[in-house]
């Protein structure tokens, strides 16, 4: 459960703070329901860019978001549909985009969900407290994006290999940036990071996303509505709705594949991972380069019990997809292919993470031999803005990029194999779900009575978090009141 303990005291001192800085905060519900903002805010975002450090950009934390930079409103969920001439397969596959949030990325909604319960309960005093982001990427850009809009100072914390673009942009927003040996698979590295820093000093909270709840609640209220509503315009009459297919990470995202198996019992959630970090699939370890997906352990969050399927995707096979799709040679080549230009001058949507997703959504098609009258969702978490720089590397590791190139690229593109996934029994599951011990357990400090809670108290355990957003709507609606009357 979610730490709903209220403190009056720090919550009237808070109230004030957020008065002065002018801050409202949404609900899980207008988050949902962008037209339940008042029409006061939504008059006032038109002046506010999407990416500009103020206040009401909390109420652009939406799949809603009108797809454009600067003043706009909201409208129907932010989706992408791919063809069978891109993708191989007959099965509908459709992609939430995570571009159009404030940042470039989704992670700010898993960054709300993990600070504002405790910001509204009092637990987080932001005249004394900072917010550490541990992160490989994205996560740590949203806090610290986030804490500055509700008045708070952040601490970033991510790998140092992680894209320039990153590092760039925090540096002129957190507080501090913390930059850990390794790469998106140096997760451990993280962590000790936040023990030393924990040891050290007292006015920190650290907002951990593999252990945060908060995480998990986001994407099963937020993302899992999204992608109900992405369902209800796509499945015709005799369509079926076979699974959610998204990569690990914190797992938090993967918590939107919960809300849509209540509703299609029938339905699959697969989690796909590096291959070069089969962590989920082998037991295994190692580096990758798809950026954002932290690995070698397997989130505290993740609710492995409910997962169906393991996929490992090539991190080489996304690399190579990410010049097929942003350079004019490889765009110019998928055109010739049949691959409508709508979809072809929009691929840039996709950041590194978002091809594995894609990636491992084709292989789960082809696994299950989906037809026509199938779908399949995942999600774009981020866009080929935030990796630039990786395209100017790979110029300069491996030449211009030629047709030649988007030949082999769109080949190996058209025949994923089913190579690397497992479909998991019972003991399958038990035996991921076991391997929380070791991180969680032995090295984090967590209670051995809280995992086994995880899997022998299965329904109570998980459906006790997730019937917890009315009430936290109704703390946050009874703060907003306070910070009014002030």
């Amino acid at each position: 459960m979610i730490d709903l303990t209220i403190n009056e005291q720090q919550i009237e001192s808070t109230a004030r703070r957020c008065k002065e800085k002018g801050i409202i905060i949404p609900t899980f519900e207008q988050m949902k329901n962008p037209e339940l903002i008042p029409a006061g805010i939504k008059e006032e975002l038109k002046g506010i860019g999407l990416w500009d450090v103020h206040p009401r950009n909390l109420f652009r934390v939406s799949w809603k978001n009108e797809p454009k930079a600067k003043g706009g409103g909201f409208d129907g969920v932010n989706y992408m549909a791919l063809p069978p001439e891109l993708t191989g397969v007959k099965a509908k596959i459709a992609a939430l985009v995570g571009k159009w949030f404030p940042t470039g990325a989704h992670k700010v909604g898993a960054v709300f969900g993990c600070i504002v319960p405790r910001l509204i309960t009092g637990q987080f005093d932001p005249a004394r407290h900072k917010a550490v982001w541990p992160s490989t990427g994205n996560y740590c850009r949203g806090g610290a994006y986030i804490s500055t809009l509700l008045g708070c100072e952040a601490i970033a914390i991510l790998p140092e290999e992680m894209s320039r673009e990153r590092f760039d942009w925090l540096a002129n927003i957190a507080g501090e940036v913390i930059a850990t040996p390794g790469c998106e698979s140096n997760v451990k590295e993280i962590f000790d990071k936040c023990w030393e820093l924990k040891a050290t000093r007292d006015d920190l909270v650290i907002l951990n996303q593999f252990d945060e709840f908060g995480n998990h609640l986001w994407h099963y209220e937020v993302t899992g509505n999204a992608l109900q509503e992405v369902l209800n315009q796509e499945l015709g009459k005799g369509d079926f709705y076979a699974g959610v297919v998204l990569a690990s990470g914190s797992a938090g995202t993967l918590g939107c594949g919960d809300y849509l198996k209540e509703r299609y019992p029938l339905s699959k959630i697969a989690v796909s991972e590096a291959l070069q970090c089969p962590t989920l699939l082998l037991n295994g370890f190692g580096g990758h380069r798809i950026e954002g997906i932290g690995d070698k352990h397997v989130p505290w969050i993740h609710n492995i019990k409910n997962t169906d399927m393991i996929v490992a995707v090539d991190d080489e096979h996304t690399i190579r997809l990410l010049r097929l799709f942003n350079e004019e040679a490889g765009r110019q080549y998928l055109k010739e292919q049949g691959v409508a230009a709508e979809i072809t001058e929009n691929l840039d949507l996709l950041g590194i993470s978002s091809i594995g997703n894609m990636l491992a959504a084709i292989k789960f098609a082809k696994y299950y031999e989906l037809t026509e009258n199938d779908m399949v969702l995942t999600v774009f978490t981020d866009s080929f803005e935030l990796y630039e720089s990786r395209k100017r590397e790979l110029t300069e590791e491996r030449g211009e990029y030629t047709e030649k190139d988007a030949v082999k690229d769109f080949e190996m593109l058209q025949n994923s194999g089913l190579d690397n996934m497992l479909e998991l029994t019972y003991y399958e599951r038990k035996r991921v779900h076991n391997l929380k011990y070791y991180t969680w357990i032995e090295q984090q400090g967590k209670e051995l009575k809280e995992l086994n809670s995880q899997w022998y108290d299965y329904d109570n355990y998980w459906s006790g978090i997730h019937n917890q957003v009315p009430e936290m709507d109704q703390l946050i609606l009874e703060f907003n009141k306070k910070v009014e009357a002030i």
